[in-house]
C-alpha cells in the first residue's frame, strides 16, 4: 500500500469546522453540482473527511470526503467528493489526498472502495486509473447536464498488497 508522498509544503489532516467555508468555496469552483455547506457539516468528525493545507494549516487547498457503508461482510468505501483549488493543482495534492483516503476506508474496514467520475473528466479518470480503480459501468444521464458517470471500483486488498 503506498500512500502518496504530499508535497513538502501541504498537509494533510481531518477536517474541521473552520475549514468549512473554505471547502465550499473550493467545491463552488471546481463543479457545476457543488454540495451545499451542510453537505459537508454532515461528514464532519468522520474519518473519510480530510483537507490539504498549505503555509500555517488554516489554507485549505484541497479536500476529500469518503466513508465506509456496511455490506454483509464485504463492506464499500465510497470516496464521494474530491477537489484541489485551481492554484494548487497538478502537484499530487489529489493523488495524495486519494491515497490518505484510501487508507482511511482500508481502516474502517472496506473491501472495496467505488467512486463516480463525469466521463469527459480525463485528468480524474487518469489519477484514478494510475491508483488502481476499474471503470465497472456507466450510469448515463448521472449529472444534471446530461453527462454520464463512469462508476470506477478499486478492490482493497490489491490495492494494500501492491
Amino acid at each position: 500500500m503506498a500512500v502518496p508522498t504530499t508535497p513538502a509544503d501541504v498537509t494533510i489532516r481531518d477536517a474541521e469546522s473552520h475549514d468549512l467555508q473554505s471547502v465550499v468555496r473550493i467545491e463552488r469552483a471546481a463543479f457545476d453540482q457543488p454540495w451545499p455547506y451542510t453537505a459537508f457539516e454532515r461528514f464532519l468528525g468522520e474519518p473519510g473527511f480530510l483537507v490539504a493545507t498549505r503555509g500555517d494549516g488554516d489554507a485549505v487547498v484541497g479536500y476529500v470526503v469518503s466513508d465506509v457503508t456496511p455490506n454483509y461482510g464485504r463492506d464499500i468505501g465510497h470516496v464521494k467528493d474530491l477537489a484541489v483549488a485551481e492554484p494548487a493543482r497538478e502537484r499530487g495534492i489529489g493523488r495524495s489526498l486519494l491515497g490518505r483516503s484510501l487508507f482511511a476506508l482500508a481502516i474502517e474496514g472496506a473491501d472495496v472502495v467505488k467512486l463516480e467520475v463525469r466521463e469527459g473528466n480525463e485528468a480524474a479518470r487518469a489519477l484514478y486509473r494510475d491508483v488502481g480503480f476499474d471503470v465497472a459501468r456507466r450510469v448515463p444521464r448521472y449529472y444534471r447536464d446530461g453527462e454520464d458517470a463512469l462508476v470506477m471500483v478499486l478492490d482493497v486488498p490489491t490495492w494494500r498488497d501492491g
